[in-house]
């Protein structure tokens, strides 16, 4: 019978494709009129990237991301802390990549439109219940748009991959409420501007209170010369800030934020410009979830940031969600399309998961960056007179083995959903 998805992104496309790999019937079911390809910039680190090799997209994903060179933290004066390889770089056997999110998608929803076939792609059907039968679930669904009926869909299983606001959730957790919101607000935007550092470089700077990420998107540089330079600034703000609740993808107003950067113009990097240069900023609260002690219920089970939304701390939530999606499909090649294969799967990822949601919070890898504010916030001559060269390297070697992504680690570990070539190679499509 028919894996029935709920959730048309990154983690419900990729899972579809990985069915697919395996001769399962999958069809996914999207909320949205049409799927466009939203959002800003994400980075996928090698352990997703090798996933996603696997399902043989590694030629798209090179056509359309950059491969991340290094990663470095900054003060809020533009002097270094710490910077390490990523990717090929790094050692490891798959790039990291930096990427418009909605590109990704739109990668995974051409693949898997192409594969699948689009009568298993359904948009407008916005899952309102679900009840067990005597052979699997059936999905009932509505249209938001008008109310009305979208009808229903008997399956094996049900997978939630519908987001941090997933109804599935909501309906085995009625109480929970909404995300948690910890007084953090993001400002992100795309500017056409010039390179940076070696080209292929992620930049953090700052602290807790205030931060600025930004990295390259484009490979190529426009007719001015200019790339895609993905940028994020981050404010903490004080409890007496009333945040607009309601407003979970507003416009950003620059000059509600731009005065905390305006001196930040390092030699290397002119942060005020990029700010005020962004034709479309948008702003959103830093919110996660609590850890919950059970995502499988009966034939219904939670992935991606409907199990475990984390902050975007590491790089990691588009990538745990692609690796939740090939954990699962190994379980059900394993043990069918079945509560087992679901039970199992959740006994792999949710306490990985979960030890990264509470890791990201006490900011994971960006601790240097805070331990640097509090010991010398009027700055340093060199790094290793304010944190030693073994604290740096302690935080940066913890967060990888929560996340799992060592470098000898997974370039040792066998694939996660093992076949035969010629299978693989026949599935790549």
């Amino acid at each position: 019978m028919t894996v029935l998805i709920a959730g048309g992104g990154i983690g419900g496309l990729t899972l579809a494709l990985s069915l697919h790999q395996i001769g399962v019937a999958a069809r996914v079911f999207e909320s949205v009129t049409e799927l466009k390809p939203l959002g800003v910039g994400i980075n996928v680190l090698p352990h997703a990237v090798r996933e996603l090799t696997e399902l043989g997209l590694l030629e798209k994903l090179d056509a359309a991301g950059v491969r991340t060179r290094e990663l470095a933290y900054f003060s809020k004066h533009g002097k270094p802390i710490w910077s390490e390889p990523r990717g090929l770089e790094a050692g490891y056997k798959w790039p990291q990549f930096s990427v418009h999110r909605g590109t990704l998608q739109q990668i995974l929803l051409d693949a898997a439109t192409e594969r699948l076939g689009r009568e298993n792609i359904l948009t407008s059907h916005h899952l309102s219940g679900w009840s067990e039968t005597a052979s699997g679930v059936r999905a009932d669904f509505i249209d938001r748009a008008t109310g009305k009926s979208a009808g229903s869909y008997d399956g094996a299983i049900l997978i939630a991959a519908d987001g941090i606001h997933s109804a599935v959730r909501e309906k085995l957790y009625p109480q929970e409420g909404p995300p948690i919101w910890n007084g953090r607000i993001l400002w992100r935007g795309i500017t056409a501007s010039d390179a940076f550092l070696s080209g292929r470089t992620m930049i953090m700077a700052g602290h807790e209170i205030l931060k600025f990420v930004c990295y390259c998107i484009s490979k190529e540089a426009d007719a001015s010369g200019k790339y895609q330079i993905n940028w994020v600034a981050e404010r903490h703000m004080p409890p007496t800030y009333q945040w607009r609740r309601e407003d979970y993808n507003r416009t950003a107003i620059s000059e509600e934020f731009l005065p905390w950067f305006s001196d930040w113009k390092f030699d290397w990097l002119d942060v005020p410009g990029l700010i005020r240069n962004c034709p479309h900023a948008y702003e959103y609260p830093l919110v996660d979830r609590d850890p919950i002690p059970q995502w499988t219920f009966g034939r219904v089970t939670l992935m991606g940031d409907a199990a475990h939304p984390m902050y975007p701390i590491g790089s990691n939530g588009a990538s745990q969600a692609i690796l939740d999606a090939r954990v699962l499909t190994r379980e059900i090649l394993a043990l069918g399309e079945s509560h087992a294969a679901l039970a199992a799967y959740e006994a792999e990822r949710r306490p990985a998961t979960s030890d990264l949601v509470m890791l990201n919070r006490r900011n994971g890898p960006e601790q240097v960056m805070q331990l640097v504010e509090e010991r010398a916030p009027d700055g340093y001559k060199t790094v290793t007179d304010v944190l030693s060269l073994k604290e740096l390297e302690d935080i940066a070697a913890n967060y990888k083995r929560v996340a799992g992504f060592q470098v000898e680690g997974l370039n040792a570990k066998p694939p996660i959903v093992a076949m035969p070539a010629s299978t693989k190679a026949s599935s790549a499509g």
